[in-house]
């Protein structure tokens, strides 16, 4: 994924679910930064790879050709 690039963010320490946000980069530590929105502000977070899921807002054209190319 190219940064910076805007996504959802799933992150169980701080009960987010599907955040709207802006990924920055990947640190080579093991974090994502990412700036999210809490209340009216925008704030650089550092999340945790482990316990953070990251997903593209924008989906990837032609992604149902992939699961034709699933063997089964």
């Amino acid at each position: 994924m190219e940064t910076p690039a805007e996504v959802l963010v799933h992150n169980d320490l701080l009960g987010i679910k599907g955040t709207k946000g802006r990924l920055l980069g990947v640190s080579a530590s093991g974090y994502y930064e990412v700036n999210l929105q809490f209340g009216d502000r925008r704030h650089r977070t550092l999340l945790p790879v482990a316990r953070t899921v990251i997903i593209a807002s924008d989906a990837e054209e032609g992604a149902t050709d992939l699961i034709s190319d699933i063997e089964r």
